[in-house]
């Protein structure tokens, strides 16, 4: 989802205003009969804005809270997020999940509507591994990008209905391939599976709410049988599949490990490229800086030049920030790869692109700010910045 503008302390609509009370009356809560009002008159709320695709009252109460009140930020977040994710219908809940695969390839990573023989069978493994025994699903039957979900929870909540619709009918969405956005190309990403499950009201959506289910089991189980679907939708691509989840859990676990498959990617891409084993690649990773740190970039470099071919961003998530020691698991993963020299900068660089074409700079050795770039004849290989 895209970030988030960001509104004036004093400009909230009246349902934003409301929104923000609510929230901070359920964050100073004391009892679960105060819980129980709060949550329902923010749910109908929140359902109203959703309606009436009105992301600004959303964000402008978000933003409010962020500046004022963490706990009631929290609240509401969750219940908009419980809003997009999941409804009801008679004696069944229905909850949109998310299907991630991380990726890399020298080729464009495919984005594809998917062959319904391919959806069925990872139905049968979705069901097997991942669902409850009185779980159903229905598909999108499309393996989207990042870039191309829905952008905000209004346009989440639009698109779980037109899911939840389809899945009333017994049928997987179609979806126009057409009407989507032109996906970006990064040599690893994120491929998204998204669906709907449903289950009776009161009973279990996934394997490991069993008694006799577990989540490490239900992944691995997952990986052996429900991976190799995968391998004809990703032709040219190294992939790895993640747990299946609720919608937003699902792509925050992505963005999280997205970071450390992007770093091992990168090496494997460049042992390929050049034909190098990983000790013959060197890397330089350094902290970035606007008002407070807001990333690391790495870069990658042939041993015994100097020159710059490859760069990697490594995005602060969740609860990262100056006194997280990113650059200690930094360097361990990329030595863990068996790259023959890394070298972790103290200096505190400053964020930068290239003015011509846009592209982050990356560290050199000397910590200065430069250009990634492929040799010359290998001008035509994917680019250089991973995701």
């Amino acid at each position: 989802m895209k970030r988030r503008r960001l509104y004036g302390r004093h400009r909230l609509s009246r349902d934003a205003e409301r929104l923000a009370w609510l929230a901070q009356g359920l964050a100073d809560s004391g009892s679960r009969l105060e819980d129980v009002w709060l949550e329902a008159e923010m749910s109908a709320l929140i359902e109203k804005l959703l309606k009436a695709a009105d992301e600004d009252a959303l964000n402008q109460a978000l933003d409010r809270l962020r500046e004022t009140n963490s706990r009631a930020y929290d609240e509401l977040a969750d219940l908009i997020e419980a809003a997009c994710e999941v409804s009801q219908t008679g004696d069944s809940a229905r909850l949109l999940i998310a299907l991630p695969v991380l990726a890399w390839s020298r080729y464009a990573i495919p984005t594809r509507n998917i062959p319904k023989n391919v959806l069925d069978a990872l139905r049968t493994q979705l069901s097997a591994h991942i669902l409850s025994a009185d779980a159903s699903v229905h598909f999108a039957d499309y393996l989207f990008s990042p870039d191309q979900l829905p952008q905000g929870y209004a346009d989440t909540w639009a698109f779980a209905d037109a899911l939840w619709n389809a899945s009333a009918a017994g049928k997987d969405l179609k979806v126009d391939s057409q009407k989507l956005p032109e996906s970006q190309m990064f040599v690893s990403d994120v491929r998204y599976l998204i669906a709907v499950v449903q289950v009776p009201l009161g009973r279990p959506v996934f394997r490991w709410n069993e008694v006799d289910g577990g989540r490490a089991a239900a992944l691995v189980a997952w990986r052996e049988q429900g991976g190799p679907n995968f391998h004809s939708l990703l032709t040219g691509s190294t992939y790895e599949v993640l747990t299946p989840e609720a919608y937003f859990a699902a792509w925050r676990q992505a963005d999280q490990e997205t970071r450390p498959f992007a770093l091992k990617a990168a090496v494997a891409y460049l042992q390929a490229l050049f034909n190098l084993p990983a000790s013959g690649i060197r890397a330089v990773a350094a902290p970035y800086y606007e008002h407070g740190l807001e990333e690391w970039r790495i870069s990658f470099l042939r041993a015994g030049s100097d020159d710059v071919v490859h760069g990697v961003i490594w995005p602060l998530l969740g609860n990262d920030d100056e006194n997280t020691d990113l650059g200690v698991e930094i360097e361990a993963l990329l030595k863990s790869t068996g790259i023959g020299d890394v070298r972790i900068l103290g200096t505190r660089m400053p964020i930068e692109y290239c003015d011509d074409c846009g592209a982050p700079l990356f560290p050199s050795p000397e910590g200065e700010n430069v250009h990634a770039e492929m040799p010359e004849e290998l001008q035509d290989a994917p680019p250089a910045h991973l995701h």
